[in-house]
C-alpha cells in the first residue's frame, strides 16, 4: 500500500472507532492542509466519506460504502462500532453527543502518536466477559481499552454507566483512568468514578496484575490553558463540573499535541522515567522529611517538586505549603 493509500485507509480506520472525525483534529493526522484537502476529496470523490456539518461542529463520517469496505477487510476490527445499533454506527445528531465523538477522536489520535494500539484486535480480550485468566501479562503494556470496551463487561459496569472516562490505559506501574475534557470543563459524578476507580483495581487483579494496580487519572484537554481552569474550579453552581477530588491519588493533566504524546510515552516507560528523574535531581539533596509535599530539597534548603508529569494533586500540594493563602 503507498503512502497517500496508507493515509487515506488511517483516516477511515480512525473515522470507524470514533464514529465522526472533528474536522480541526486533520491536522494532527496530516501534516500538510494541502495534501489534507487532497486525501478529503479523494475520499469523497470515491464515496467513502462525507462532511457532516450543524450547530457550528464540523466533522466526517464514514458512508455506507467505506463502512462495508472496513468490515470486510477486518471484520474482528470493527464489528465492534460499525454494527448494530452503537454509538458510533448509528450516529445521534445532539450537539453533546457529537462533542463525545469529537472528544474520542482527541485522546485516540494522542495515544496513536504516542505508538499505543488503539484497535480491538491488537490487544488480549481483557474486558471480554468470560475471558481466561492469564490471558494478558506485564509484557503485553502498555494497552489501552476504550470506556466501550470496558463497559462490554455488562452488568458489572452498570454502576460506571455515567463515567465520562474515554477508556484506560495499563502499564507497567499502574493503571491510568483517561478522560478528555476538550476546551471546557468536563461533567463530572464524584461517586461515579470512585466506583470506576474501584472496578479498575477489582478486575485487573490476576489479569494482568498480580497484585491490586495502583489507579491514577490522565485528563487530557485541547492546550495547557486548560490547565489552570482545571486546577482552581470549584465545580460549578451545582457542583456538577470536574474539580479536583479524591476519586483519584493522582491526577495528571496532558495535552492533546504532540507534546502531550511524548509525555504519554514516559508514562508508560518506567526506565526512561526513572533515568529522567535522575538527572533532573543530580545536583538536588535527597528526600527529606519535611512534611511538604516534594520530591529533593536545592543546596539551599528550597523544597523542589518534579512537575513535568503535571500530577495536579501534587502540584496543589505544593503550592498551598509553599504559597499558603493569607
Amino acid at each position: 500500500m503507498d503512502a497517500l493509500e496508507s493515509i487515506r485507509y488511517q483516516l477511515l480506520e480512525m473515522t470507524g472507532i470514533c464514529g465522526e472525525f472533528p474536522a480541526g483534529q486533520l491536522s494532527r493526522l496530516i501534516n500538510s492542509p494541502s495534501y489534507a484537502e487532497k486525501i478529503i476529496t479523494g475520499l469523497k470523490a470515491d464515496r467513502l466519506l462525507r462532511t457532516h456539518y450543524r450547530d457550528k461542529l464540523r466533522g466526517y463520517r464514514l458512508t455506507q460504502k467505506s463502512k462495508e469496505l472496513l468490515l470486510s477487510n477486518n471484520p474482528e476490527r470493527f464489528r465492534f462500532y460499525l454494527t448494530g445499533n452503537t454509538e458510533t454506527n448509528q450516529i445521534r445528531s445532539e450537539v453533546p453527543r457529537r462533542i463525545r465523538l469529537h472528544q474520542k477522536a482527541e485522546a485516540y489520535l494522542t495515544l496513536h502518536h504516542a505508538g499505543i494500539h488503539i484497535y480491538p484486535d491488537q490487544k488480549p480480550g481483557i474486558f471480554i466477559p468470560g475471558h481466561k485468566a492469564g490471558s494478558a501479562d506485564l509484557g503485553d503494556l502498555p494497552l489501552f481499552y476504550s470506556s466501550r470496551e470496558v463497559k462490554a463487561l455488562g452488568y458489572d459496569t452498570t454502576k460506571i454507566k455515567n463515567s465520562r472516562a474515554v477508556g484506560v490505559l495499563l502499564t507497567r506501574p499502574c493503571v491510568y483512568v483517561i478522560y478528555n475534557t476538550g476546551d471546557h470543563l468536563l461533567k463530572w459524578e464524584y461517586r461515579t468514578e470512585i466506583r470506576m476507580n474501584a472496578l479498575m483495581q477489582h478486575h485487573l487483579l490476576g489479569n494482568p496484575y498480580p497484585v491490586r494496580p495502583p489507579i491514577r487519572a490522565i485528563m487530557m484537554a485541547s492546550d495547557m490553558d486548560i490547565a489552570k481552569l482545571l486546577m482552581t474550579s470549584t465545580g460549578g453552581f451545582r457542583k456538577s463540573l470536574f474539580m479536583l477530588d479524591t476519586s483519584y491519588e493522582h491526577f495528571h493533566f496532558l495535552p492533546n499535541t504532540m507534546e502531550g504524546s511524548d509525555l504519554l510515552k514516559i508514562f508508560c516507560s518506567p526506565g526512561i522515567k526513572k533515568q529522567l528523574d535522575r538527572l533532573l535531581l543530580s545536583d538536588m539533596d535527597p528526600k527529606t522529611e519535611l512534611s511538604i509535599e516534594h520530591d529533593a530539597v536545592s543546596p539551599e534548603g528550597t523544597p523542589v517538586l518534579l512537575a513535568y508529569d503535571f500530577d495536579m494533586v501534587r502540584i496543589q500540594k505544593f503550592n498551598c505549603h509553599s504559597f499558603p493563602s493569607s
